[in-house]
């Protein structure tokens, strides 16, 4: 039987896995496809699954679906989301691939215990490039070439000086424990800086209020807040680099590529 993975929580988070060595169905809670979730236990681990058939292509409700059961779970224990698509082909193929990783599993739920994920963005107005870009000659090294280019490295140092100075304001103000930021272009000219925030779960409520006092104070900037997320980019951080079969088990389908999931706006990070 083929596993669809969705995350991995604390054993202790989930009292009906006490008296269970196999796994055993979450209650009210339906994954990809409609099917049934179910706790999966492992040592004192509990691995989110469901049932899969590999020749279902996986599309974007399935996306959805990965990303609601993940948040479900999120509310009753610590969580480290598998990427989306990742499939365990049978049972033996699900345990060995947590029984390698396990140590670096509990380690992480240890670090996360107690803490979640608050995403802004950010739109800054920036000086937009792109009707200078279609000025620059397509050949040749002409006077006006040249000048266009350095402009526009003053420009790009500008908006890099400019994004570091909300970054690090975004920080004073917010205090998060750990901080996950990406800075882009956007088509319409502005800046948008991407932030992820992760704090104590207990302080949910003030981060708000502060979000509410900041996005009246920065009104040249047009903020946005979502949250509280399972820490996501954070699991990536504690993972990056890391020999994880999990990610894609050598007996699993490949993991599928994530599409875009309405209001759940962090990207689906893997174990």
């Amino acid at each position: 039987m083929a596993w669809y993975a969705y995350c991995i929580g604390e054993k202790q988070a989930f009292p009906e896995l006490a008296r269970h060595r196999k796994p055993i169905p979450l209650e009210s809670v339906l994954g990809v496809s409609g099917n049934q979730v179910f706790l999966y236990p492992a040592s004192d681990l509990a691995i989110v699954v469901s049932e899969h058939n590999p020749a279902e292509t996986l599309n974007q409700k399935a996306g959805v679906d990965h990303a609601r059961v993940i948040a479900d779970c999120f509310k009753h224990s610590t969580v480290l989301p598998f990427r989306f698509g990742t499939v365990f082909q049978d049972d033996e193929g699900l345990r060995k691939s947590i029984r390698s990783n396990q140590r670096q599993f509990q380690g992480n739920l240890e670090r996360l215990h107690g803490k979640t994920e608050m995403h802004l963005k950010i739109y800054v107005d920036a000086c937009c490039t792109k009707e200078m870009d279609r000025n620059l000659p397509l050949e040749g090294v002409g006077k006006e070439y040249l000048s266009n280019l350095r402009e526009n490295a003053t420009r790009q140092r500008e908006r890099q000086t400019r994004a570091r100075a909300v970054s690090f304001q975004m920080h004073r103000m917010f205090s998060p424990l750990d901080e996950e930021v990406s800075c882009r272009m956007t088509e319409s000219g502005k800046m948008l800086l991407d932030i992820a925030h992760l704090i104590d779960r207990k302080c949910v409520e003030r981060y708000q209020n502060k979000f509410a006092t900041t996005s009246a104070m920065m009104k040249e900037c047009q903020l946005q807040l979502s949250g509280p997320w399972p820490p996501y980019h954070f699991v990536h951080r504690l993972t990056r680099g890391a020999h994880t079969p999990a990610q894609t088990p050598a007996n699993a389908s490949a993991p599928a590529p994530a599409p875009a999931a309405p209001q759940l706006e962090p990207a689906l990070a893997a174990v």
